[in-house]
């Protein structure tokens, strides 16, 4: 019982602070495509929204920032507007006094894990709401591909509205922001499995790519890496 309760106080300062928050500012300037925030969001490399205000009860997301500065520098995102089809496009310019929302979407994670048991316990760890792998994989079948790239993954998180990819690797995890493409947390973890489900644990024995697609063989690990 003693070393049990010795492990759970051992493993708590791993999960503290490891998400960022997500947290609300402004832009204090704009030059081109360089923007200085007011206040700098928590971590580099974490996206946002830029939403303008037309008036006291209509804003509307204009754009997409990285920071790329921990003074709170950051940059435009290319990257499409939120669409609907009965709207007009929104071709508003990003202004100073615009209102940035960082870390936008990041309660909303999809977990990519090398089995059932490391998926369950993080999943039980943290109070997110959890994308499951499964949808990732249909979706893969969809596009025809067979393993997660961070193209791929950047397109399924904008339609499955994801805010964060959650990683687990050889001994450690990350998390990559899908928007802006980097690393927003990091992370030692242990008790991994020697090999992992290809491509990633999901609850199908493999993705269908095609009508003559194969069983898909590689190293859970190595494409982990690779993201």
């Amino acid at each position: 019982m003693r070393k049990i309760a010795l492990m759970a106080l051992t493993m708590l300062p791993l999960f503290a602070g490891f998400f960022p928050s997500t947290v609300r500012t402004s832009i204090s300037s704009v030059k081109g495509n360089t923007i200085s925030l007011r206040s700098a969001l928590p971590v580099k490399g974490m996206s946002a929204v830029i939403i303008h205000d037309y008036s006291n009860s209509l804003g509307a997301v204009t754009g997409y920032l990285m920071q790329t500065s921990s003074d709170g520098s950051a940059k435009l995102i290319n990257r499409d507007v939120i669409h609907h089809d009965e709207l007009p496009t929104i071709k508003t310019a990003v202004t100073a006094g615009d209102r940035v929302i960082g870390g936008y979407l990041y309660n909303n994670v999809l977990l990519l894990a090398p089995d059932a048991d490391t998926y369950a316990k993080v999943t039980s760890s943290y109070n997110k709401k959890w994308i499951h792998p499964d949808l990732f994989a249909l979706f893969l079948s969809r596009e025809g591909e067979s393993y997660p790239t961070r193209e791929n993954l950047a397109q399924f998180a904008k339609e499955y509205q994801v805010g964060l990819i959650y990683i687990v690797r050889n001994g450690s995890a990350v998390l990559l922001d899908p928007v802006s493409g980097q690393i927003v947390g990091k992370k030692a973890v242990s008790g991994l499995p020697t090999q992992g489900q290809y491509p990633f644990y999901m609850r199908f024995d493999e993705i269908q790519t095609g009508w003559f697609s194969k069983s898909a063989t590689g190293n859970y690990y190595k494409t982990m890496e690779s993201l």
